[in-house]
């Protein structure tokens, strides 16, 4: 399955595990490379001297190209981008921030830069800061989106009429047939999160992952636009959110409300009442809990059959 992204990563398929903060260890990011698409190491819920670990770890457990997605948003970014040079990481993933602050110096260090957007100004300007792919992801994606609501399927073909460099959709992919949707509709590759968080090796709590596959259609809730967009499965903490805006919170009443380690608390550690719960749309189409081989092959089969089905139509 050649194409751009698989030649400018060095994959077999074009498809990316997205990621995702307490999810996205080692285990998960070296199972998806082993398979052949390209495993992300999360590096947004991790503290520097850990991401060092699952890095090394994740090369003994994979001789296949791996990235680690960053966050910008972190005041230790400086810290984690010198720790993936350090360990001579090939592929970086960079989300939440200007993309011109750190493209060049990683670009310097022959990294292959990858930039997450939400609409086509900020693709274009990721275009215009160096990088060599963007992913375009719509508002049905899960944890932290952004706030103009547009649906991936929408956002795809009016990013790609004017962009330039390869496109790589994500939000509400969790199959092969969304994979070829997403495909036709001028994307060079899929990027898939929520499907590989119920998988084995995502580092992610069991109670999390059996959540999600419980999931039924209309589970997920985009909330807290006004301090950071995200969409989460809703429980208690998201109900407690919905009474609060109900009386016409500040953000300050808002930032108390959310307080500190809300996600680490649901998603890793397991509290499905007080814990934020970050999946996206898709969850009410993810029904079992496999390893993540097993993930990437079933995807990969539903496109190559689809694919050939329409073919003699």
């Amino acid at each position: 399955m050649k194409n751009k992204i698989t030649q400018l990563f060095n994959i077999e398929y074009p498809l990316i595990q997205a990621g995702m903060i307490w999810a996205s260890g080692w285990k998960l990011a070296a199972a998806v490379s082993n398979a052949g698409g390209l495993g992300l190491i999360g590096a947004g819920s991790m503290y520097p001297d850990v991401l060092r670990e699952h890095i090394r770890k994740c090369k003994k457990a994979t001789a296949k190209p791996f990235g680690v997605n960053v966050p910008m948003l972190y005041p230790n970014i400086e810290e984690i981008l010198n720790i993936i040079v350090e360990e001579e990481v090939k592929i970086v993933f960079t989300s939440a921030g200007n993309p011109k602050t750190w493209t060049a110096f990683l670009k310097e260090k022959g990294i292959v830069v990858v930039h997450v957007v939400s609409s086509l100004k900020f693709a274009l300007k990721a275009q215009e800061a160096g990088v060599d792919a963007v992913v375009a992801e719509g508002f049905e994606a899960g944890g932290h989106n952004g706030r103009d609501e547009m649906t991936t399927f929408t956002l795809l073909p009016i990013v790609k009429e004017q962009l330039k460099i390869p496109l790589i959709a994500a939000g509400g992919i969790a199959t092969g047939r969304g994979m070829l949707a997403a495909i036709v509709l001028g994307a060079d590759a899929v990027q898939i999160g929520s499907r590989f968080v119920a998988s084995i090796e995502a580092s992610s709590h069991i109670n999390f992952k059996e959540e999600v596959v419980k999931a039924k259609e209309g589970a997920t809730q985009l909330t807290l636009k006004e301090l950071a967009p995200v969409r989460l499965l809703k429980n208690k903490f998201y109900d407690d959110v919905q009474e609060l805006y109900s009386k016409a919170p500040t953000v300050e009443q808002l930032k108390e409300l959310l307080g500190r380690a809300r996600a680490k608390r649901g998603m890793f550690e397991g509290d499905l009442e007080e814990g934020e719960l970050e999946i996206g749309q898709i969850a009410g189409l993810i029904h079992d809990i496999k390893p993540a081989k097993e993930i990437v092959k079933e995807i990969i089969t539903e496109y190559t059959n689809v694919k050939q089905l329409i073919a003699t139509l």
